[in-house]
């Protein structure tokens, strides 16, 4: 029994003796904020001021977006355009003094292709000033210059008379067809240019080097002068080269039988003649 004694009264000494501090305790829980369940930190600015901040600011952006007018279309830029103006695109597009906002841009484009047939297809892009509508061209070439009763128009590879260019301005270098009198009226819409005829000429002019000009008889189709002093008639259409080897054929076998035509016609290659003088002509 003393042995179990003297180890209770070893462990009871070496347990740590309590503290009784007093309200030291209740003073430091004191110090420290209470904070309530579920409240949220305060911020310095209301959501409230910072919406109706952000309406006003929208607010004054669309007044000036609508009101003022630097949105207003006053010009286009253009490029890509050599034989129509930028003034010509910009009243093709009709957008003068529209806003902007208003801006279609496939409306402009059909409005521009239909407009000119020498404008192929016509790209728009709307965006911010100063450039706020761009408009890029593709141009129609002309293939030919045709000049019927007394009017000069370029006409490209369908037929269409692109464009009417004025006396003092530079011409391409084409070949040059020159339409007889007959025909009434200037080359356009009323006064087609016919296709078989241009696509004729542009066989001829890779055929025959250095022949600048044809002529055009609506019957007799193209046709040109020799040096020697008689008119060749080919008709129209592509078959231009057979055509060509026809005629020499024929040339070749009248100056070897000593006789100057005035006229030799292949337009019809089943039919084929030449005019010994203006009265007599022979197949």
């Amino acid at each position: 029994m003393s042995t179990l004694r003297v180890r209770q009264q070893k462990r009871k000494a070496e347990r740590n003796p309590a503290v009784w501090r007093g309200g030291v305790a209740a003073r430091v829980d004191e110090a420290r904020p209470a904070v309530e369940h579920g409240e949220r930190s305060r911020i310095g600015v209301s959501w409230r001021v910072i919406s109706a901040l952000i309406v006003v600011s929208f607010s004054l952006v669309l007044v000036a977006f609508f009101i003022t007018d630097f949105f207003y279309v006053r010009h286009v830029t253009v490029r890509g355009a050599r034989y129509v103006s930028e003034s010509e695109i910009f009243r093709y597009a009709d957008i003068a003094n529209v806003h902007v906002f208003w801006v279609n841009p496939e409306t402009v484009s059909r409005k521009i292709e239909t407009a000119s047939p020498v404008i192929a297809s016509a790209r728009v892009t709307v965006g911010w000033p100063p450039d706020m509508v761009q408009i890029v061209i593709e141009e129609r070439e002309p293939a030919l210059i045709w000049v019927q009763a007394g009017v000069t128009a370029l006409v490209d590879i369908q037929g269409r008379v692109l464009r009417f260019p004025s006396d003092n301005e530079p011409r391409p270098a084409l070949m040059r067809v020159m339409a007889e009198p007959i025909i009434e009226g200037p080359p356009g819409v009323d006064v087609p240019v016919p296709l078989d005829a241009v696509t004729g000429a542009l066989q001829l002019q890779s055929l025959l080097a250095g022949l600048e000009v044809l002529r055009y008889h609506p019957a007799k189709g193209l046709g040109f002068r020799e040096p020697g002093g008689w008119d060749v008639w080919l008709g129209t259409g592509t078959d231009m080269p057979d055509k060509l080897l026809i005629y020499e054929t024929v040339r070749d076998d009248l100056q070897a039988r000593g006789i100057t035509p005035v006229e030799i016609n292949v337009a019809h290659p089943d039919a084929v003649y030449y005019c010994g003088s203006v009265e007599l002509c022979h197949e």
